[in-house]
């Protein structure tokens, strides 16, 4: 047997309030899930850098995989910057339509490994 206070509530049947929605990646404008994400400084820490955004981990691993920090600090120290690149371009019309929560192997580019 339910009590008074029990039976009102269940009459009313409250919704549950929406689940928050999930930020979406400046990058490739995928929802990026919760432990997906990485926080990348537009100008690298290294080169004194200090505001960051929120990207997918995938996403930040490719920027620093195809460009130097020194090279990301004086041309590409913000996220249209960062999609006038030509590999970076490349690399996010292949994932804009891959799933947000989808992983991959990323390997750095010939000229970032040359350079150290």
């Amino acid at each position: 047997m339910l009590g008074r206070i029990r039976r009102r509530a269940l009459a009313q049947q409250i919704p549950a309030p929406p689940p928050a929605a999930q930020p979406a990646c400046p990058l490739c404008g995928r929802p990026i899930p919760e432990g997906h994400g990485d926080a990348h400084h537009l100008v690298p820490k290294s080169e004194g850098g200090t505001v960051t955004v929120q990207l997918h981990r995938m996403c930040h691993r490719q920027i620093h995989a195809l460009i130097p920090e020194r090279e990301l600090a004086r041309e590409y120290a913000s996220i249209a910057a960062l999609l006038r690149h030509p590999g970076v371009a490349r690399y996010v019309q292949w994932v804009s339509n891959k799933p947000a929560d989808m992983r991959e192997r990323t390997r750095k580019s010939v000229g970032v490994r040359a350079r150290g």
